[in-house]
């Protein structure tokens, strides 16, 4: 594996959830959580699933490890019901709206 690939690699990653105005939950994953941010809100390079969603609202974010354990725990969140979701945000201080 060649240094630059083996360092990004080798990069924290996050695990994230973005609130939308209408309540929704979105989860990512990212090395920068302020820039990822930064971009869904900006609807640059953001995901399709949150344009014309705003306002956004980082609930929460926290380290995770690996790439392949950021994927993981993303796909985990993501299979479950909102409600599940926001029992899970509220169980790590970071309760979401009930809407």
């Amino acid at each position: 594996m060649a240094g630059d690939e083996h360092a990004a690699r080798a990069q924290a990653w996050y695990l994230y959830l973005i609130e939308t105005a209408s309540g929704a939950l979105y989860t990512g994953v990212t090395t920068d959580v302020a820039r990822r941010f930064r971009e869904h809100r900006d609807g640059k390079r953001g995901a399709r699933a949150l344009r014309g969603k705003g306002p956004l609202i980082l609930r929460h974010s926290e380290y995770v490890g690996g790439h392949g354990e950021a994927l993981r725990q993303e796909a985990a969140l993501k299979k479950l019901s909102p409600a599940a979701k926001r029992a899970w945000l509220a169980a790590r201080g970071a309760g979401a709206s009930s809407s």
